[in-house]
């Protein structure tokens, strides 16, 4: 008799949705970016398949002419990302312009994309208002979103973690990648093919799938649309082809070559910077991420506080002070009691208040350069990882671009 515990037929395991994001290269990083980014790029990799990449033609698009420091800002920055414990062995960590696949599809997809659609993304005149100092009027800068949107499509990532601001960059992926699929994703007989396909469904399903089809394309709507999805992934008689078909038949685009991304809002907590401002190197208010102990103790006692607490008898509030924000990301329930109760009632002097904001981040901070020294001794350790991660993206890319290629008649 066998004793063993029944187990499903099935165990193949699921596969993670995939995750891309990347970082322009500005060299080492301040605590800022840890809780804006990385924080966030640490969690993901126990939940997704994680695409993390350098983002070295992205910062070209406005700062072209800084060619000397460029290699230094890369591998400064990519120190910072393993410090904080981005894992090689659960991410693929890789180099941009690494990978020529990025601009022949962003090539490719400039033929169809309307100029329009570059135009309006809130963040073009934003920045070009922001940054007068340079020269903003280049096809480059105008058409980074596009090569943004190339990025994500060529991986078929399916969510994009980003902040409220850079929404509509996703949103305009997901246009490109809609577009793309109407002009090249039919196939010359795809209505009869797709036809075919919904007679294999059950009576009932296909009657089901018919009306949701005509609804959904007069009138949209993600519930219908994830209602009538349901049809087909919950029919058995679909072979992979046919519930590919369907999709596009659905949604009256064509087979999904590139797949639309999601935007993935993840917890965001924003550390300004020692004067209240953004945290930002060129503001000179910033803290980096391996800044030396001695170093962070002199910054914070240094920082601005209530300007009403003139003297230390002087009562003060909390809000008005710029520490009381570096207590919000660091300090538990009972220390900011502390902060406020003290503050108000001149218990406490400016001082006393940042010392456990100091200690918080020397704390923090410490693992963060014990991982980092062994990459500075021995920096061919760091080429090497982005050299295989690269070449792991490139395996991704290839077949994104076999399809792209195909489905546009290049393929000859």
């Amino acid at each position: 008799m066998n004793d063993a515990p029944n187990t499903p037929l099935n165990t193949t395991p699921k596969p993670r949705q995939r995750v891309l994001s990347g970082m322009r290269p500005t060299g080492a990083l301040h605590l800022g970016h840890y809780h804006g980014a990385l924080k966030n790029w640490v969690r993901m990799q126990g939940e997704y398949e994680c695409f993390y990449f350098v983002a070295d033609w992205h910062a070209l698009t406005t700062h072209y002419e800084e060619r000397s420091v460029m290699e230094r800002y890369v591998y400064d920055m990519v120190i910072d990302w393993l410090a904080a414990g981005v894992d090689p062995e659960r991410a693929t960590i890789f180099i941009q312009s690494r990978l020529p696949e990025h601009a022949e599809l962003f090539t490719l997809l400039a033929m169809g994309t309307p100029l329009g659609w570059l135009e309006r993304v809130p963040t073009y005149k934003d920045q070009i208002e922001k940054l007068k100092d340079r020269d903003l009027a280049t096809y480059g800068f105008l058409g980074y979103p596009l090569l943004q949107a190339a990025d994500i499509l060529i991986y078929k990532a399916a969510f994009v973690p980003v902040g409220e601001d850079q929404s509509s960059h996703v949103e305009l992926t997901r246009e490109v990648a809609r577009r793309f699929n109407h002009l090249y994703g039919r196939e010359a007989d795809f209505d009869t093919l797709a036809q075919a396909a919904v007679k294999k469904m059950s009576k009932a399903d296909a009657k089901a799938f018919e009306a949701g089809r005509k609804d959904f394309q007069q009138s949209g709507g993600e519930e219908l649309l994830a209602r009538t999805r349901a049809l087909i992934d919950g029919s058995g008689a679909l072979s992979a082809a046919d519930r590919e078909r369907l999709e596009g038949y659905l949604r009256g685009t064509g087979k999904a070559i590139l797949h639309e991304p999601q935007a993935l809002h993840t917890e965001v907590r924003k550390l300004p910077g020692l004067d209240g401002a953004k945290m930002s190197k060129s503001y000179g208010n910033a803290i980096a991420m391996r800044e030396e102990p001695a170093e962070v103790e002199r910054k914070i006692r240094r920082m601005p506080t209530d300007p009403k607490r003139v003297r230390r008898t002087d009562p003060g509030n909390p809000e008005d002070c710029p520490v009381w924000q570096f207590h919000q990301v660091y300090s538990d329930v009972p220390t900011k009691e502390w902060v406020v109760t003290g503050c108000t009632t001149a218990g406490i002097g400016c001082l006393e208040c940042k010392q456990p904001v100091i200690d918080a981040i020397q704390r923090e901070q410490a693992p963060w350069r014990e991982r980092a020294e062994k990459y500075l001794s021995n920096p061919k350790q760091v080429h090497w990882i982005l050299e295989v991660g690269t070449e792991r993206a490139r395996t991704v890319a290839r077949e994104t671009m076999r399809e792209v290629r195909s489905a546009m008649g290049l393929s000859y």
